[in-house]
């Protein structure tokens, strides 16, 4: 079961509101398109929970509950999951939602456009029972489907295919990069990418309202100071985040309140692991360094986590080992010692692998997209550079840096990743299977680690239904990751919001902000 402690959640408590109130808020990512299928990051998938909706969604203490699916139950003995669907739902634009729009979105979110196909990576068929009845059908039994599925939209087939949107397009964007049309509690009104996004209130929403908004904009400011100014000036009444610096000022100050948590999102190093030979090196041009185990050891030892907390993150982060943190359900708890400070130890295992006198190499990494991300990699850098492994850190928007890891230009990357289904099947599915277009696996891969055993215990993992036995799976692929330093763990990320003292909120692990459970009194 999910298991998250009482830091994990800020939540106050809602009344009905009496009057209707305008809302603004800051983020550093503008979300990088309107499209729920066309780009798997939080940005995107974050804002647009306020518009589309799936199957199934999250709570406000992250449990699954029915949303377009008012039930689901298993079929067979693990053939599958039977969602039987809400009557009387509407589009934003008045068109009914129905089977067809589930089996249109199944196909769109799973096509190899879609940067969201490995979700269905388990499925085999989806098949239409009648209009309020469908079946998706796995290869294996698969007791997480249901919770998997939680962030996946229902997009109407009609209004995509009238529109030249059949399919996401997340390179050159299409209708749907700009243009909404879901069944959630708020509608896009207003589209201009890095400028300003607006939504109002969808008054054929089926769900029960919460909030008294009636008019929300969302505005990115990438400065954290700016965006700061703006909270206290009264200009937005709500950043994400806090500069981790100003959190006690803000404190201090009886016109604004700091939302404090941990994240559910592990920052990391990630090597390429397939790559023949370095690409931004200027000596090391025909090896890869980091093919070997021993180089990845030696970073991981040259990285002072407890000081990249302690100077950068003001003690608001927590140091991690795995690629989960250890509130996920499948966190191995007897893995839990990352690697020590050791510089002697970085130096000799470099010595060991043939690298005695270092390497020159590039570090790829966003400046817009995890709290403090450039501080860190300019810190992790130096770091690097006293046992003799000198980075040129090249840092730049997030809307940028993806493309970059895609094409995989990069000898070193940083990454941060949050567990869509709060368990550690996740991760191994994303970003430790062998990448496989056909299978819909290792898509978040960008270095292609690969490894055999990983690889068989993952549908083992995704079947297994009694709880020792899996955790024992889980055990054994968090052990070999491990060993092999397929990634650097770092920290998991804090969360510190920053809203108007008149602002009741709903503060989530996955750092998913939800319009429909705000109040501005």
């Amino acid at each position: 079961m999910l298991r998250l402690t009482s830091t994990l959640l800020v939540s106050t408590a809602l009344a009905l509101p009496a009057m209707a109130e305008d809302f603004t808020w800051a983020v550093t990512t503008d979300p990088q398109t309107m499209d729920p299928h066309a780009v798997n990051s939080a940005p995107v998938l974050g804002f647009l929970n306020n518009v589309y909706e799936g199957l199934v969604r999250r709570g406000k203490d992250m449990s699954v509950e029915p949303a377009l699916a008012t039930s689901w139950e298993p079929i067979g003995n693990g053939d599958g999951w039977r969602f039987t669907l809400r009557e009387g739902v509407t589009f934003h634009d008045g068109a009914a939602f129905n089977a067809d729009d589930v089996i249109f979105s199944y196909q769109r979110a799973s096509d190899e456009a879609s940067d969201t196909r490995s979700w269905f990576a388990p499925v085999s068929e989806v098949v239409k029972v009648d209009d309020v009845t469908v079946d998706f059908m796995t290869s294996a039994p698969n007791p997480l489907f249901p919770s998997s599925i939680a962030n996946w939209m229902i997009v109407d087939s009609g209004w995509a295919e009238a529109n030249n949107a059949a399919l996401p397009d997340k390179e050159a964007g299409n209708y749907a990069t700009i243009n909404t049309n879901g069944t959630g509690a708020f509608m896009v009104t207003a589209r201009e990418p890095g400028l300003r996004t607006v939504l109002e209130p969808h008054a054929g929403w089926w769900g029960e309202v919460e909030h008294n908004i009636t008019r929300a904009e969302l505005t990115p400011i990438q400065n954290p100071a700016t965006a700061l100014a703006a909270l206290l000036s009264g200009d937005v009444d709500f950043i994400n985040p806090v500069p981790i610096q100003d959190v006690a000022r803000l404190q201090s100050n009886d016109d604004v309140k700091v939302i404090q948590g941990i994240e559910a999102r592990v920052i990391m190093l990630g090597f390429p692991h397939e790559a023949e030979a370095l690409k931004y090196s200027a000596e090391t041009t025909d090896a890869n360094p980091f093919a070997d185990a021993r180089v990845r050891q030696a970073v991981a030892h040259a990285v002072n986590v407890p000081a990249i907390l302690q100077t950068i993150m003001r003690g608001n982060a927590e140091e991690v080992s795995q690629l989960v943190s250890p509130a996920m359900n499948g966190y191995s708890t007897g893995l839990d010692a990352r690697p020590a400070y050791d510089p002697d130890a970085a130096r000799a295992l470099l010595a060991e692998a043939g690298y005695a006198d270092g390497f020159s190499f590039g570090l790829k990494c966003p400046n817009n997209r995890y709290l403090n991300d450039e501080a860190v990699c300019q810190a992790i850098t130096g770091m690097l550079a006293q046992v003799g492994i000198n980075a040129t850190l090249d840092a730049m928007p997030v809307q940028n840096y993806w493309p970059e890891l895609r094409a995989d230009n990069f000898d070193m990357y940083l990454l941060g990743w949050s567990p869509g289904t709060f368990d550690a099947e996740h991760p191994i599915r994303f970003l430790a299977s062998t990448p496989n277009e056909e299978k819909k696996l290792g898509s978040w891969n960008f270095g292609g680690y690969s490894n055999a055993r990983v690889d068989e215990l993952l549908p083992m993992i995704q079947s297994e239904i009694d709880p020792g036995k899996r955790q024992a799976m889980v055990d054994e692929s968090h052990k070999i990751l491990q060993d092999e330093i397929a990634y650097v763990p770092l920290y998991v990320q804090p969360l510190v919001w920053g809203a108007r003292s008149n602002i009741e909120l709903t503060q989530r692990p996955d750092n998913f902000f939800i319009l429909r459970w705000v109040t501005v009194n």
